[in-house]
């Protein structure tokens, strides 16, 4: 049986993913009223549990667990998970190392799969397959973005995730390999204009997305870098110069208020709209084959599902981390410890299986090889 953690957009939407698999699964969370709602409507178990505190023996009755639950307390549960004996694939972000986790996870015989989202997630798993038929990589570049499918004011951006994760990605520095030195960088320093089929010119900035790729991927420069509708980073950079985005409060008439958290309601309210959304992947692998340069790209543009109501990060998100589940809990993933995408990504028969899964969920990935003379 497969455990879903976290009953959110993205949870629920792998929880009834696995379902309409075939799968046995139990969905949980510390928010009863949460669990209950979707275990009712997918008639699964529901089950109490905290990220924060799990119980080790709730979690060791698993197969495999799925965690979506909130980057700040997603290490948590993948510790717990880890300590628990129990296979886990993860979707939530955390600034923690996961292979701090390989030795223990080895000892168990169990697999751990971090970062099993778009990006960090796909992203790593395309680039693992280009990596996998190159002989040696130059260059390795990630444009990623979920943003609304036409321009909305004021920021040209809906939220479709947590608003405290999204400042996050604005605040936290971002590491990229250049010269095969890893260094870190400001998010809002860079603006890069791209052109996207179907949505024209959008400009992308870094982000702190590379993440296991920085000690499995061995390129001369590499970065992810996210993709939003032109004039975002200018007014995300007058937000933070505000000092909106502190964690120190401040006094307001004799109230402290915490700037972010302030922030983040804001964010929650104002830019919850009511406007489909669209994902952009576009993953750029430049290297050597034998004698020839090579570049492969591969391209992935998903929209919001207007039939189901699902908007397309969460379609992404979801049918990406599902197929790992899947997969693991078949016994086709058979690697044990701390194993991220790019690695199964090398996995020729886990590759295509996956992207068929994905390709009948109607997300389409489309790969173009251009040789090169240098």
């Amino acid at each position: 049986m497969i455990l879903v953690v976290g009953c959110g957009r993205i949870g629920s939407e792998i929880a009834r993913d696995l379902v309409e698999s075939g799968k046995d699964i139990a969905v949980a969370s510390h928010k009863r009223e949460e669990f209950r709602r979707l275990s009712e409507e997918l008639g699964v178990k529901g089950v109490f549990l905290d990220a924060l505190k799990p119980d080790i023996q709730t979690l060791s009755e698993y197969e495999v667990v799925v965690s979506a639950v909130p980057g700040k307390v997603g290490f948590n549960l993948l510790e717990s998970c880890v300590k628990a004996g129990v296979n886990v694939v993860d979707v939530s972000y955390s600034p923690q190392d996961p292979f701090g986790l390989q030795e223990e996870a080895e000892k168990k015989g169990i697999t751990v799969v971090p970062d099993s989202g778009v990006a960090p997630g796909l992203s790593n798993f395309l680039v693992g397959r280009a990596v996998g038929e190159l002989d040696d990589v130059e260059d390795v570049r990630i444009y990623v973005g979920g943003i609304p499918e036409r321009y909305v004011p004021p920021l040209g951006y809906s939220i479709t995730w947590s608003a405290a994760d999204l400042i996050d990605e604005y605040m936290r520095r971002a590491r990229v390999v250049r010269n095969g030195r890893i260094i870190e960088v400001d998010p809002l320093d860079y603006i890069e204009l791209v052109e996207v089929p179907e949505l024209g010119e959008l400009e992308a900035f870094y982000t702190d997305g590379l993440r296991t790729l920085l000690k499995t991927i061995k390129a001369r420069n590499m970065a992810e870098l996210t993709l939003r509708y032109p004039g975002h980073v200018m007014s995300l950079r007058v937000l933070k110069g505000l000092g909106l985005f502190d964690e120190e409060p401040v006094d307001v008439e004799g109230v402290k208020v915490i700037p972010r958290k302030f922030m983040e309601r804001l964010l929650e309210e104002r830019l919850s709209l009511n406007v489909p959304d669209v994902v952009v992947l576009l993953v750029r692998v430049f290297g050597k084959r034998g004698s020839e340069y090579l570049r492969i790209e591969y391209d992935m543009i998903d929209r919001y599902d207007h039939e189901r109501h699902v908007t397309a990060m969460s379609r992404t998100t979801a049918y990406f981390a599902s197929s790992i589940a899947q997969l693991l809990q078949e016994g086709r993933i058979r690697k044990e410890g701390v194993v991220p995408p790019e690695e199964l990504g090398m996995d020729p028969e886990v590759f295509d299986q996956v992207m068929s899964k994905l390709a009948r969920k109607g997300i389409q990935v489309r790969r173009r090889d251009v040789r090169e003379v240098t």
